[in-house]
């Protein structure tokens, strides 16, 4: 007897989730995949942190053709970082289908060669794969499935025209699924969206409670002392400090660093690499405090922060729950800290005047216990994690409790190595081969 499509699918999902090195789906993702089984577009709205992406990829996977060379779906992002953490997911899941992932900042060539043969999954910035819709570098003639993901953040950024095309480009979809972190989103005609199932769900009730938040009063308008003072009043755990302007985030970054704090900057105006040195840098513990514009707000692969820091007021009420949202996350404890001078007001979002945090006079902390070295080799090169980890024991003579979180890139590689041991380390690998090549390698500045 012929297995069904179910129970094909049902053996696919078992796999997935091994791979994923997941035990069960969660209530959100199972109710996705109900949705899909009605034959409806799904709009759905959840939290950063729930499984979003595999609850979006999953019905994507169901209705994947093997025998189909076209493009099948296309998933869209509003930042590149979001695109790639999308790509992680789909290549951690290791299905039998060919993804390619397009954004700024990546080279037009690269992504026009990895197209030739089109990918069944293509996951995209707007702007980006409106390009390659007009260069003709790629048809979306044939695809049948289109996510719109961080719809809202997509239409803030000012992507409408961009989406606006590439839907027009996508005749044959009959699947679509469109993602929110906001109920008052109003989705334009162009999306196409017809009588959706709409699912939503927000964070558990005792999830909540564990975000706790403070304000700062502080005696300057500029607040750079205040937030100095602030950042040795606290543990050395994550921090985020949310500043509503680039040059802001330049100034008290350099202000800090001025002070012997250890800090990295995250803004749109970035050039890409410098944005994968930064997360890499931020995740792995080489810095335990990014200064950041909105832009880390949403749809980043970070770990859950203890410390969100409103250096300026978020200007609306969602802007202010993105922020919070990157911490008390997965059950752990969290706290944010508005800073105020005396003649700034608490925005009218705020139901609660929020506990002073008094200060006192501390040390500065110390410089965090890792460091990353970069390496100018990844995976186009064949280099994977194993290959560093041997690398860097071997000629290194690292231990393996003075290797910390590896990174690898497509042409480079991030690697967190115990402070104390980079100097020593560079030392011994300055002339080594990595895996047979030579590489460049340093510390990642």
């Amino acid at each position: 007897m012929q297995k069904s499509e179910n129970d094909t699918f049902e053996v696919e999902l078992k796999q997935v989730l091994k791979n994923l090195d997941i035990e069960a789906l969660n209530e959100m993702q199972l109710s996705t995949l109900a949705a899909d089984e009605e034959g409806r577009d799904i709009v759905l709205r959840s939290p950063t942190g729930s499984g979003k992406t595999l609850a979006f990829l999953l019905p994507i996977l169901k209705h994947l053709e093997k025998d189909n060379k076209a493009v099948q779906a296309v998933i869209l992002a509003p930042t590149r970082e979001l695109a790639l953490q999308i790509e992680s997911v789909v290549r951690s899941m290791k299905i039998p289908f060919k993804v390619n992932c397009c954004y700024g900042g990546h080279p037009v060539r690269i992504e026009k060669r990895n197209l030739s043969q089109p990918p069944a999954i293509l996951i995209a910035t707007p702007g980006r794969l409106a390009d390659h819709v007009h260069r003709q570098n790629i048809s979306l003639k044939s695809a049948k499935m289109l996510v719109l993901d961080e719809f809202d953040k997509s239409l803030e950024i000012g992507f409408q025209e961009d989406m606006k095309d590439i839907i027009k480009a996508m005749p044959a979809v009959e699947k679509r699924i469109l993602t929110s972190a906001t109920a008052r989103i109003e989705i334009p005609r162009f999306a196409g969206i017809n009588r959706p199932v709409k699912l939503a769900f927000s964070k558990p009730e005792n999830e909540e409670s564990q975000l706790s938040i403070r304000v700062v009063n502080s005696p300057e308008k500029d607040k750079l002392n205040s937030l100095y003072k602030l950042i040795c009043n606290v543990d050395s755990a994550a921090m985020l400090v949310f500043c509503n302007y680039r040059e802001t985030v330049e100034r008290v970054s350099e202000f800090l660093k001025s002070k012997g704090v250890y800090n990295d900057v995250f803004h749109g105006g970035l050039e890409q690499i410098d944005r994968e040195k930064t997360l890499s840098k931020f995740r792995n513990g080489s810095y335990n405090i990014l200064v950041t514009t909105d832009l880390a707000a949403r749809g980043l692969d970070i770990p859950s922060i203890k410390y969100v820091v409103h250096y300026h007021l978020a200007v609306r009420a969602e802007d202010f729950t993105h922020r919070n949202g990157r911490t008390a996350r997965m059950h752990a404890d969290g706290t944010v800290i508005l800073l105020m001078h005396e003649e700034e007001y608490l925005p009218k979002y705020l139901e609660e005047k929020p506990e002073e945090l008094v200060l006192e006079e501390k040390l500065a902390p110390p410089p965090p216990e890792w460091q990353t070295l970069w390496i100018g080799k990844g995976k186009k090169d064949k280099i994977n994690k194993i290959d560093i980890v041997g690398f860097l024991a071997k000629k290194g003579q690292l231990k393996k409790d003075e290797i910390g979180l590896i990174e690898v890139k497509d042409f480079y590689a991030f690697t967190a190595v115990k402070r104390d041991k980079m100097p020593q380390l560079l030392k011994l690998i300055q002339k080594e081969k990595i895996k047979g090549k030579k590489a460049r390698m340093g510390i990642a500045k």
